[in-house]
């Protein structure tokens, strides 16, 4: 049996149906879930990526666009997310991942597809490889595609005292002016991310630009700050 179809077989297995409907309409989802919930999904996913070992980096990165790509059930695209972060395809995180991972954003276009991928897999790369990144997501933060610039903005949101301030603000300021709201509350969660460990900074870096509405109160919630 090939991996897509061991997938495909787990997640019906572990399905109820009964939650397909709200599951969908929670997510505003235009794509319909099966009704599997994310704690046995992933044991689930887990027994089957364990079975079904794959040898190379580009077998991978095919198995994951091919479950991506023929998802019918959003279930299935998320289990080609969770493919992306097996753990035993750690060294396969290259900078050839990063057009897999820039189609898988494009046209997942939602938070519940975008973020993960944004925070863990985009953000491991940029880790691994700032050179080549660094520059990527200063591009992507001009992009006219709004999850690319999601994207740009929330790769460092577990980074901490590792964050690279410049670029987190050279990813935020082209989409101040955005009155999208996925745009401004990116904006919001990736400051008060960093607030964490630079709650002046942030501060001062509301003050300064301005930042008002959505954006404003996502950054300073934690603080003590009106």
């Amino acid at each position: 049996m090939s991996l897509g179809k061991a997938v495909r077989q787990a997640l019906r297995e572990a399905a109820e149906p009964e939650k397909a409907a709200m599951m969908q309409a929670y997510m505003k989802s235009a794509m319909p879930f099966l009704g599997v919930q994310a704690a046995p999904r992933r044991a689930a996913l887990r027994r089957v990526f364990a079975d079904n070992r794959i040898p190379s980096a580009p077998e991978w990165r095919r198995a994951v666009l091919e479950l991506w790509r023929e998802a019918e059930y959003r279930e299935e695209r998320y289990a080609a997310i969770e493919l992306t972060g097996y753990h035993h395809y750690r060294e396969f995180q290259t900078l050839y991942t990063v057009p897999m991972y820039e189609e898988m954003i494009v046209t997942g276009a939602w938070w519940d597809l975008v973020d993960e991928l944004a925070t863990h897999r985009v953000g491991g790369l940029l880790t691994a490889f700032p050179d080549s990144m660094r520059p990527l997501m200063l591009e992507w933060a001009h992009d006219g595609d709004l999850w690319k610039r999601r994207t740009a903005i929330l790769c460092q949101n577990r980074f901490k005292e590792r964050t690279d301030t410049a670029l987190l603000y050279a990813c935020i300021e082209p989409s101040l002016s955005d009155n999208d709201f996925f745009a401004r509350k990116a904006i919001g969660w990736a400051l008060r991310e960093y607030a964490k460990v630079s709650p002046d900074e942030v501060v001062r870096y509301v003050q300064a630009k301005g930042i008002s509405g959505l954006s404003r109160r996502e950054a300073l919630r934690n603080l003590p700050v009106t």
